[in-house]
């Protein structure tokens, strides 16, 4: 069988397909053990998506967040990286087919991760921007930029008035975090460089179908989360859901319209499975149902770990366990022992999620976080979010970076990446809108 030049040194081979936190926790678990580990990834770097609204806000640069996938395992020994997609998937035979050309294993890890969900509405996905990849995050910047840039050359009070409306779609996490983001830009940083703006007309909106924020989080730091944005001047629509949106006018259920060219969606997320899967273990959204051991069911060198996997066996988690990093690290780690059990023919150890607690950033000295039995809110909380994610961003050399872009801004109110290039990565982004020209 051909195979994308790896070669056969007689181990046990374990493919893991997926650079994303679930996927380098497996790797990193098995290069001291004696099999052959192999990486298989659509990219070259890993990719740290926590961060990914400060790079659509213009608060990070984009390569602050990625690190090379061979910068990290640079001395591993037998351990192959390749740039491919996974494309099919034959367990009965032990083969991966990718775009790189058939991959044949002894355990294989699938840690695909997960996309947007935009829940069967073809008009949103064709208008709207999910920001689940890096390319995504550049273009909802260019976009945002580019609105400020147009602007200045309109006169229509309601052309203005309409590219002055952000609307962002979700209100866990990311929609928080990137909503606040974008009201701190209006406060701090459009003043300065858009003088000419009637920035007073700008607003943003945060639109959640459900009666409050942050819903993994407690009553308490969902009201703080709401009065923290209002007072950045977010206008919260909660109990509201988007049912349709031609690019320039948004419907909600409320029966109510608004009219923008932004709209940001980051309502939902769905599994990314490799066909070949079992059609019984896939799910509607896409996640693959495993065991307690994180395996397909009726294949056991076969494991899903991360956004992928959906394990129902937790009273906590009846829905699942959620789609964090932490529960992704967790599944890598325990899917790697449970490999080398199983070459020893051991038995295998179920999966326990230990649950480090929740947090999200609001804004300038604004955070909600809960973990250990604590609960606090404020600076506090702001300072342990963004030390808790300086710890898990990969490499030295982005670290310093993100830190003293941080301490830089903090001090500044400056936003230091607010530079319009590449076009058209987006929906957004077309060329039938205008000022879609590069600017250097």
């Amino acid at each position: 069988m051909s195979q994308p030049n790896i070669p056969d040194t007689g181990l046990p081979r374990v493919v893991v397909v997926g650079g994303g936190f679930g996927g380098l926790a497996v790797v990193r678990a098995l290069l001291r053990s004696m099999m052959q580990v192999v990486l298989i990834d659509r990219n070259n770097y890993h990719l740290f998506q926590p961060l990914l609204y400060q790079v659509s806000t213009a608060g990070l640069e984009p390569e602050s967040i990625a690190f090379p996938l061979r910068g990290i395992f640079r001395y591993s020994k037998d351990f192959h990286i390749r740039m491919g997609e996974a494309s099919k998937i034959t367990p009965e035979k032990s083969i991966l087919e990718t775009s790189i050309g058939p991959i044949g294993y002894d355990y294989l890890v699938m840690a695909t991760g997960s996309d947007t969900n935009f829940f069967g509405m073809a008009d949103i996905e064709t208008h709207a921007i999910g920001m689940k990849s890096l390319v995504e995050a550049i273009g909802i910047r260019n976009y945002i930029l580019r609105q400020f840039e147009q602007i200045l050359l309109i006169n229509d009070p309601g052309e203005i008035q309409s590219r002055l409306s952000f609307v962002v779609t979700g209100g866990g996490p990311t929609g928080v975090e990137l909503s606040g983001a974008i009201a701190e830009l209006k406060k701090h940083v459009l003043p300065r460089d858009y003088p000419e703006l009637p920035i007073h007309q700008m607003t943003v909106y945060l639109v959640e179908a459900s009666s409050r924020l942050l819903a993994s989080l407690s009553e308490q730091s969902s009201r703080y989360a709401l009065a923290s944005l209002q007072k950045l001047g977010v206008k919260v629509m909660l109990q509201t859901s988007v049912k349709g949106y031609d690019g320039n006018t948004l419907l909600l259920s409320s029966g109510e319209t608004i009219r923008t060219h932004s709209l940001i969606w980051t309502a939902g997320v769905r599994g990314v499975p490799v066909p070949g899967l079992p059609g019984s273990s896939v799910l509607k959204n896409g996640r693959v149902q495993v065991n307690i051991y994180n395996q397909v069911e009726g294949f056991d060198h076969l494991f899903v770990v991360g956004d992928i996997a959906q394990q129902v066996f937790d009273p906590r988690f009846p829905k699942g366990f959620p789609m964090v990093a932490q529960v992704a690290i967790q599944q890598g780690r325990l899917a790697a022992k449970n490999i080398m059990r199983l070459q020893s023919r051991l038995p295998l150890i179920p999966f326990r999620y230990s649950d480090k607690g929740s947090m999200s950033t609001i804004g300038r000295n604004k955070a909600v976080a809960e973990t250990a039995g604590l609960r606090f809110s404020g600076f506090p909380a702001w300072l342990a979010w963004m030390g808790a994610h300086l710890v898990f961003l990969m490499g030295f050399r982005n670290k310093l970076i993100v830190f003293i872009n941080w301490v830089y801004r903090y001090f500044n109110f400056d936003n230091g990446s607010r530079i319009i290039f590449r076009r058209w990565v987006s929906p957004m982004d077309k060329p039938s809108q205008p000022g879609n020209e590069e600017v250097k």
